[in-house]
């Protein structure tokens, strides 16, 4: 008997920016797996028609249809309030968050076997009364997990970062040693688990500029990050650090490296969208489920102007499709 293919759940994110018109694209693109739009369906019909886009949408079911182009399944979940192209709503962030959640649930649950997410708002998903400061520490709720990873990555370069979504003023305080060993853990397991690398070699990044410089630009290395690091070579790890971020990205270094473990947001991330900007995929380690995203944000110009580009989205889902089916990207 022919394996059932695996489930993977697309989240659109903000329905007033482009996120609705990527979905849309990806009932042209072929998968080994039945792709589920959680999305309101007269919202997708409607950002259809101003597309000009041909497309059945159809209620998921179980089993789901055979996957077919210009077919897309959806789970349904209603708006509050109508969406208009490029004006984002607050009254429609409760919808946002519970598209992630059913989602995430019945990844959960085993129903569906990966998530993948579009471009959320957080400023407007706040403005509705919803404390949210990103879909990783949201999922992670969720799922229960520990301490998620967020790693983004393209095919020749991958970064993990050991804070996510925090003011630069708050990111010292937040790397502890706890952190920081369960960081490097997470990265370890997860590249061998999920990404098939049997001994991940991870350059990491110190938090000051030259890393300290011995201690007369700060200590954060001495005290708490080169510890970090014994203690990860001691359980086998293979990490490289703490080295100063503006030579982490030599290409010499990266031609012996899988990974580089930035301290903060805005310290890795900037290399790697500019390397692969639109073409990168954002992974959440350390879950109990499967979730990839977009490397872009919701576009609110672009919406409903069929001038979105699809490819990070393509990418996401096609790696969560190639882990859902066989554990690894």
């Amino acid at each position: 008997m022919k394996p059932r293919r695996p489930v993977v759940a697309v989240t659109p994110g903000e329905p007033a920016g482009i996120g609705p018109d990527l979905v849309l694209t990806l009932a042209r693109e072929r998968f080994d797996a039945n792709i589920v739009a959680v999305a309101d369906m007269a919202m997708l019909a409607g950002r259809a028609e101003q597309l000009g886009i041909e497309i059945e949408i159809l209620a998921m079911e179980d089993p789901p249809p055979e996957p077919m182009p210009g077919r897309l399944l959806v789970h349904h979940i209603p708006l509050p309030v109508a969406s208009e192209s490029g004006r984002p709503d607050p009254r429609n962030a409760s919808y946002v968050v519970d598209c992630i959640e059913a989602a995430a649930r019945r990844c959960l649950g085993g129903t569906w076997q990966a998530m993948v997410t579009g471009p959320v708002n957080k400023a407007v998903i706040n403005e509705g009364g919803i404390p949210f400061t990103g879909h990783t520490e949201y999922l992670a709720d969720v799922t229960g997990a520990g301490m998620p990873v967020m790693m983004l990555a393209t095919e020749e370069l991958r970064v993990a970062l050991v804070t996510t979504h925090l003011p630069l003023a708050r990111v010292p305080e937040a790397i502890t040693a706890a952190r920081l060993d369960t960081t490097l853990a997470v990265l370890d397991r997860d590249l061998r688990t999920r990404f098939g690398i049997a001994r991940p070699r991870i350059i990491v990044c110190g938090l000051n500029p030259h890393a300290g410089e011995g201690g007369h630009l700060g200590r954060e290395e001495i005290e708490v990050i080169q510890p970090a690091l014994d203690r990860a070579r001691e359980a086998g790890i293979d990490v490289r650090g703490p080295l100063p971020a503006d030579t982490a990205f030599n290409p010499d270094l990266l031609a012996g490296a899988d990974v580089v473990l930035a301290m903060y947001h805005d310290q890795g991330l900037p290399v790697l969208k500019h390397t692969g900007f639109g073409r990168a995929v954002n992974v959440t380690l350390g879950l109990p489920i499967i979730r990839t995203s977009v490397d872009h944000g919701t576009a609110l110009d672009l919406a409903g102007s069929g001038r979105a580009d699809a490819g990070s989205l393509v990418a996401a889902t096609a790696m969560a499709v190639r882990m859902a089916g066989t554990g690894r990207p």
